[in-house]
C-alpha cells in the first residue's frame, strides 16, 4: 500500500518552510498566527495555486502560499481566490 504523500518529510518540510516565512493569507492578505491549533479556524495551511484536483503539483514551492484554515477551506478548488474573499488590509 502507497502511503499519502501529505504525510512524507518533502511535504512536511515544504509547509514548515512556508509557515517559518511569516508570511500573510494570500487569500485575505491578514497574518496568520502560527501558535493557533492545527484546527482554529485562523491556522496556519498550505494552499496550492493550481489546486492538486486540476493537476497542481504537491511539492512544488511555486505552488505553495500560506492560507488561513478558513480561507483556504472557501476557496475550495479554484485557481484564484473571488474577488468578495479578497479583503485590503487595514493599517
Amino acid at each position: 500500500m502507497a502511503s499519502n504523500p501529505r504525510n512524507g518529510r518533502p511535504y512536511r518540510r515544504l509547509v514548515a518552510a512556508l509557515k517559518a516565512s511569516g508570511l500573510p493569507c494570500w487569500i485575505c492578505g491578514h497574518d496568520i498566527n502560527p501558535r493557533l491549533d492545527a484546527r482554529h479556524r485562523l491556522s496556519f495551511t498550505l494552499d496550492h495555486l493550481v489546486p492538486l484536483s486540476r493537476g497542481g503539483d504537491l511539492l512544488n514551492p511555486a505552488n505553495a502560499r500560506p492560507a488561513h484554515r478558513a480561507c483556504n477551506s472557501s476557496k475550495g478548488n479554484r485557481t484564484s481566490p473571488t474577488a468578495p474573499q479578497r479583503a485590503s488590509r487595514r493599517w
